[in-house]
């Protein structure tokens, strides 16, 4: 049987395309977005104001435009 991979609760903007994730276990990582960045819906994420809308929902990290990154993703990414 699969583990199953914890939720993200929150997420905070930093600077230079990095977030904090902070997922339902306590583990707490921190995560350079930049790599992912890529043309169509992430490059708005080039902008640093957009950038700082990302939020926390239904366990992923979304912006408004709907681009996310789903938690086993992020979590085993680092």
């Amino acid at each position: 049987m699969m583990e199953s991979i914890p939720n993200i609760l929150s997420v905070i903007a930093l600077e230079n395309h990095k977030i904090r994730v902070q997922f339902e276990d306590g583990v707490s990582k921190e995560i350079n977005i930049r790599p992912f960045i890529k043309q169509g819906v992430s490059s708005l994420l080039n902008d640093e104001t957009y950038f700082k809308q990302v939020k926390a929902e239904n366990g992923y990290i979304t912006w408004p435009n709907g681009f996310d990154f789903c938690p086993e993703f992020l979590r085993n990414h680092v």
